[in-house]
């Protein structure tokens, strides 16, 4: 093993297996997202939760590019903001009330995902929202949440909304502002946000042709729902067959994620 290799398999001292493997995973989807397009200068934020008992999550340095963020950059903070490492910078005050709502009150948000993209925003911004029109929708729809537009996510009180419109479901548009995704894991919330942005941006496309899109049946949109709302069906993919060859492809552009 090469000097350069020993340092990206350095764990921190203090810290512990789980954590630096959170972080790990948590920056390599900052990174990702910043490869997809999805960024929007030191705007939006993922978060991930620390495993154990405290009810502590990993964010972004608010001033970071999501091309820069490694995993020991990333700010442990409590729920009610405190930061629980050192950083020369703070956190998006924004950022914390959105993913501090959703780790408040679901044990299984191990990764929660926001983004402000133009289709999915356009889509969120819609009427009609996210229709069933497509394959790649059908992932999505029978488990997708809708939360109105409050202003920027400052003020606290907005949090039991959020909480209560995101229930159970792990997709949702905010809407005239974004997408959200949450996941068992960092894994699981980006799958799912691949799917939720490639539903919008399909939806776009489509609407650009003209105001009828080809009909499906019912039958086959409920047909899909079942086969895709098994959700330990959708972790194991998400864990096992998508992220490894995502975190591949990383490493062949800019291991310095991991460090």
């Amino acid at each position: 093993m090469s000097p350069a290799e020993a340092r990206l398999k350095e764990i921190p001292s203090g810290m512990s297996d789980a954590e630096w493997n959170q972080r790990v995973n948590l920056a390599a989807c900052y990174r990702l997202v910043a490869l997809y397009g999805w960024d929007d200068l030191v705007d939006t934020h993922i978060s991930a939760r620390v495993p154990g008992p405290d009810h502590h999550f990993l964010i972004n340095p608010y001033g970071l590019m999501f091309e820069e963020i490694t995993a020991s950059s990333l700010v442990k903070v409590d729920l009610h903001g405190n930061q629980l490492s050192e950083s020369e910078y703070s956190i998006n005050p924004a950022g914390f009330t959105i993913h501090s709502a959703i780790h408040e009150v679901r044990e299984d948000a191990g990764c929660v995902l926001h983004l402000h993209t133009p289709d999915g925003t356009a889509v969120a911004s819609c009427m009609e929202g996210l229709l069933p029109m497509n394959q790649t929708a059908q992932f999505v729809t029978h488990d997708l949440a809708y939360h109105d537009y409050e202003g920027v996510a400052l003020d606290h009180d907005e949090r039991p909304r959020l909480q209560k419109d995101l229930g159970n479901k792990n997709h949702m548009l905010l809407r005239n502002h974004g997408t959200l995704t949450v996941g068992r894991s960092v894994a699981s919330a980006f799958e799912r946000m691949y799917h939720l942005e490639r539903a919008c941006t399909m939806q776009v496309r489509t609407r650009m042709l003209g105001p009828t899109a080809y009909p499906i049946e019912q039958a086959v949109i409920d047909k899909n729902e079942r086969l895709f709302a098994n959700a330990d069906f959708a972790e194991r993919r998400s864990t096992e067959l998508v992220w490894p060859p995502l975190l591949r492809k990383l490493d062949r552009i800019d291991p310095s994620y991991k460090t």
